[in-house]
């Protein structure tokens, strides 16, 4: 039976000649003409000044919080609901995180917790946010509460290229922001990520310290410590192709949340990932939760998927649940929190744009029958 994934690249063709004009012209070292054109393109698509093209998004979020002065000691808030790219480079820098809850309505920080987390900790350096499986958080209101406390929001939307709220562009929210194309995201470069910021300087700092901070002279020197960081010619030409297609992606993976949203409308235990009213989603991954009380859990539905050769996965596992972080501080303002929650109750549904109706008609199906007989 035909494996059905959870997410895979989906390429058109128009990367493969870009890639061979690489080719062409010599430009396989890292740098070149593409690496400029993708920086120009994406930044003009998200609606910044200047971006910076860089190995991973992990890369972009360790220089971003560089760039804000994060240091030893530091007090970084950070979305506790994400993948571990998101928090690992603060650690990198010997800071220190400090997680913040999610909020029902979007499945991203709260608002409510941030405020709380500013009144326990007012010598904040940075809060991290981060828009999950391709939803915004509230960046407006959470921008709104950083600038209160003079404190740096740096936007996580590695998840979330093409998301808006109210019609802006998600990655346009934060003082720096950071994109991830890894292989499962909406469109990819194989690897790589990028930095966005509408400050000039600041960029150029940053695309310095990932050229392994070379100085302007004729002999190899270096007076700071710098990285080995910039996205490559050949990644920079698929990223470009890529590109090309991007709303065509958002709008596959939309039709693949409307269908099971319209498959599983009015069930008594499935709910889909939440979607705010004033934000549109890329839909990057379609997620459910069962409801309390459910008589199948999340395991066994991911199990049963799993014989039936169909892909899925849990929820991202908060990270003060992690043995790694589990020293840290965790802010919450309800009883129980909404991450850990969402956690226990979710998984992440097949959402690769190459599945055909059919197939995910099937998923719906084998999902359904496990109520049927529960």
């Amino acid at each position: 039976m035909k494996k059905i994934p959870l997410s895979t690249p989906t390429m058109n063709g128009t990367e493969l000649a870009l890639v061979q004009e690489a080719f062409d012209t010599n430009w396989v070292a890292p740098l070149g003409p593409h690496v400029n054109a993708f920086e120009k393109e994406l930044a003009g698509y998200v609606g910044v000044s200047h971006a910076a093209a860089l190995s991973a998004g992990t890369a972009a979020m360790h220089l971003a919080l560089k760039a804000v002065g994060v240091g030893s000691g530091d007090i970084v808030f950070c979305s506790d609901k994400t993948f571990a790219a998101t928090c690992n480079p603060i650690k990198y820098e010997n800071a220190v995180p400090v997680f913040i809850d999610s909020e029902a309505d979007s499945w991203n920080m709260c608002p409510k917790a941030l405020e709380a987390a500013f009144a326990k900790y007012p010598q904040v350096k940075a809060v991290i946010v981060v828009n999950l499986y391709g939803t915004p958080a509230q960046l407006d209101v959470l921008a709104d509460i950083c600038r209160a406390h003079g404190v740096p929001l740096i936007e996580d939307a590695a998840e979330s290229l093409g998301s808006t709220i109210n019609g802006k562009q998600t990655g346009s929210f934060g003082y720096i922001s950071i994109l991830s194309f890894n292989g499962n995201k909406i469109i990819t470069t194989s690897g790589g990520g990028m930095l966005l910021c509408d400050d000039e300087e600041v960029t150029k700092k940053v695309t310095f310290w990932a050229t392994q901070a070379r100085d302007n002279a004729r002999h190899y020197q270096h007076t700071e410590l710098g990285y080995n960081y910039r996205m490559s010619n050949i990644c920079a030409a698929i990223g470009r192709g890529q590109l090309t297609t991007l709303d065509l992606r958002i709008s596959q993976k939309t039709a693949i949340y409307n269908t099971y949203a319209a498959a599983f409308k009015g069930h008594e235990w499935i709910r889909m990932n939440p979607v705010p009213d004033n934000c549109v989603s890329n839909y990057w991954l379609s997620c459910m939760t069962l409801e309390h009380g459910c008589p199948v859990t999340p395991l066994e539905i991911m199990e049963h998927l799993e014989k039936e050769n169909v892909e899925t996965r849990p929820t991202w596992k908060p990270m003060s649940l992690q043995p790694y972080y589990q020293t840290c501080d965790f802010i919450t303002t309800t009883p129980v929190a909404v991450g850990h929650d969402i956690f226990a109750r979710g998984l992440c549904l097949p959402s690769d744009v190459k599945m055909t109706l059919e197939e995910q008609t099937r998923v719906c199906d084998i999902i359904l029958n496990m109520f049927r007989g529960a």
